[in-house]
């Protein structure tokens, strides 16, 4: 994007509406140092990655290593209000949490839910709920338990918050943590099914408030309405990586969440190496071009915000991409190779630059 279309303001755009990115880079490293307190020996890996580990051979479990992660679905849960449609975030739920959970090459083996709100609507916690059996059904986990909290005066009639929580199992010779990835490993990218669960307080503040757009009104010329396609639910991976894993050898696997690519991939990345991402080695998907011209957003955030149509990287010896692409499509997951690990420091590159 050229100097005179990027954005006049001062601050990122995702800034203004309310997130603060480096702020949450920031408390995640206080909070790491905190948890050092509480972090035994059977911790293997702990806050900052995709998911923690929790070694079960000093408690008899043999070489087995539980995967763990929590996460939510943001202010999606906005325009699932406004839509008064709520089947679909359920499925972000479970989505956002096993595909964490796979990144360690672990199998997601059951998941638990909490949702609040202001007072109890029946009928929007069931529609909530079959969309979360939805996705465990997806993610071939099993729905163990989860909360319902009815928290008068601190959410407003009819809107609500929801998080996950998902635990697997791996073995430890098994675990996936890119320590292996070296310089001629390719990135396969799957794609994505459009904004996922990300940004969207960005979203809603550039094409809601400013755009002044309507939910209702046509999307591009996919016969859908933009509230049905800000309400897409984020892409299960986690079955097709594991069928994948089983076959070929993934050395790194990065979920692209909040932060985008270019804020996801170097936590999977060794410290002398970094990837060379290849911009149009991939269509990306209409929803990111609006946002993007309406708020007027310069490459730079966007990469840094949404997955842009990549939504999970896998980290594989070049010989083995071909086949890997080859599989996921008999799966039903569209991918591409998008770029290589070169030498460097766990930076993303990007061609053409940003």
């Amino acid at each position: 994007m050229s100097d005179d279309q990027k954005t006049p303001f001062q601050f990122p755009r995702y800034f203004q509406a309310g997130v603060d990115i480096q702020g949450h880079d920031g408390l995640i490293e206080a909070i790491k140092e905190l948890t050092r307190r509480v972090s035994g020996p059977e911790v293997l890996a702990g806050v900052g990655g995709f998911s923690g580990l929790f070694d079960l051979s000093r408690l008899g479990g043999a070489e087995l290593v539980l995967a763990a992660g929590a996460d939510g679905v943001g202010t999606k849960v906005k325009i699932a209000s406004l839509l008064d449609k709520h089947d679909t975030v359920g499925i972000d739920l479970v989505a956002m949490n096993v595909d964490d959970v796979v990144c360690s090459g672990a199998r997601p083996l059951f998941f638990l839910d909490y949702i609040a709100l202001g007072s109890l609507s029946p009928k929007t916690v069931l529609s909530i709920v079959s969309g979360i059996i939805k996705g465990c059904e997806m993610a071939g986990c099993a729905l163990l338990g989860g909360e319902t909290a009815q928290m008068p005066g601190l959410y407003p009639p009819g809107e609500y918050d929801l998080a996950g929580f998902a635990v697997g199992l791996v073995s430890r010779k098994d675990i996936v943590d890119g320590r292996r990835i070296i310089p001629g490993d390719v990135l396969v990218g799957l794609f994505s099914s459009g904004l996922h669960s990300n940004g969207f307080s960005l979203v809603r503040r550039v094409l809601l408030d400013e755009g002044r757009m309507k939910l209702e009104a046509p999307f591009a010329d996919t016969g859908r309405t933009l509230g049905e396609e800000l309400l897409e639910p984020t892409r299960i991976y986690c079955r097709a990586v594991l069928t994948l894993k089983d076959r070929l050898d993934i050395k790194g696997i990065a979920h692209i969440t909040g932060g985008g690519v270019t804020g996801n991939l170097p936590r999977i990345l060794p410290q002398n190496v970094a990837a060379r991402i290849d911009r149009r080695s991939w269509e990306v998907p209409p929803v990111f071009t609006l946002v993007q011209r309406t708020g007027k957003i310069d490459d730079e955030e966007m990469f840094s915000v949404f997955n842009m149509g990549i939504g999970m990287i896998l980290v594989l010896p070049e010989s083995d991409a071909l086949e890997a692409i080859d599989i996921l499509k008999s799966l039903g997951f569209g991918a591409k190779v998008i770029g290589t690990v070169v030498p460097g420091g766990r930076e993303v590159l990007y061609d053409p630059p940003l």
